[in-house]
């Protein structure tokens, strides 16, 4: 197997998320697929690297933001 290349399932464990998400994100443009074989979906794992990275990027500007919200 290609380690480029990773199955549905695969990608929905690294991303914590239901392989229906990981169809959904395909769509939408999210993540990076291709079909290989009768059809079989394969996501590019730089697809998932670069997914994860931008949340992490996300979180910690949501995390930044808590910190100067005003005390009550």
């Amino acid at each position: 197997m290609n380690k480029c290349l990773l199955r549905v399932d695969e990608a929905a464990t690294l991303l914590s998320v239901s392989r229906w998400t990981i169809y959904r994100w395909v769509q939408e443009g999210r993540l990076e697929a291709t079909k290989v074989g009768k059809g079989s979906l394969r996501i590019f794992q730089t697809s998932v690297a670069e997914l994860i990275e931008q949340n992490r990027i996300w979180d910690a500007t949501l995390s930044e933001d808590r910190l100067n919200l005003p005390v009550r």
